[in-house]
């Protein structure tokens, strides 16, 4: 499986964010996307989740078979809203997303021992603290199998020792041979990354790989 980008292009606003962005990304391989504030960098995550459309060029996942065509069908998508209801309990809230994105991998309760919250599980969403939230939110990610992990600014919130786990969660997923592209402006503690810097020339253009 690979995901590439061709000449890709965003809009916010219907103003011009950037262009000329290339890019693969293969089985086992993290693109680490760094660059200023207004860059690009949620935009292009959200281009690729297929939240927003492309404004010129191309995405494409290719290898996905019938079950990922796309890299909207392949990817779970962490912006910087968790995407969990706080008056739902954390179990209701883990069992919603599982149930709704199919392909079940992980327990919920496996998913919470993974982020170290195994006994929140009853408790509303809401009354966790923001470290807390976020970790909930990564833990989103192992309750349902998608081989494409899109996160933005993922480590926001997090202590030193939330952020061991989670680079742990991360390699552990592209050592199954998952991919990742994470946009943020601190070390993710993996090795061996791709990295594309945003802003580099005008309008965001002329990226660096």
């Amino acid at each position: 499986m690979r995901l590439v980008a061709e000449g890709l292009a965003g809009e916010r606003g219907g103003e011009a964010v950037f262009s000329g962005i290339d890019f693969a990304v293969g089985d086992g391989e993290a693109l680490i996307v760094t660059g200023p504030n207004g860059s690009g960098k949620s935009t292009l995550l959200r281009i690729i989740a297929g939240l927003l459309p492309v404004a010129e060029g191309s995405i494409r996942l290719e290898g996905g078979g019938e079950q990922a065509p796309d890299p909207a069908s392949a990817c779970h998508y962490l912006g910087h809203e968790n995407g969990l209801k706080p008056a739902l309990s954390v179990a209701e809230n883990l069992d919603f997303w599982q149930s709704f994105n199919g392909a079940p991998a992980a327990g919920i309760g496996e998913a919470l021992e993974a982020v170290g919250l195994e006994t929140v599980a009853h408790l509303p969403y809401g009354y966790l603290s923001t470290g807390q939230r976020r970790r909930i939110a990564i833990a989103r990610l192992l309750v349902n199998r998608r081989p494409l992990w899109l996160l933005d600014e993922p480590t926001a919130g997090l202590d030193r020792r939330s952020e061991d786990r989670f680079a742990a969660l991360m390699a552990g997923h592209l050592g199954e041979g998952g991919m990742i592209v994470a946009a943020t402006h601190v070390a993710l503690g993996l090795e061996g990354t791709k990295e594309l810097r945003m802003g580099v020339g005008p309008q965001g253009e002329g990226p660096s790989c």
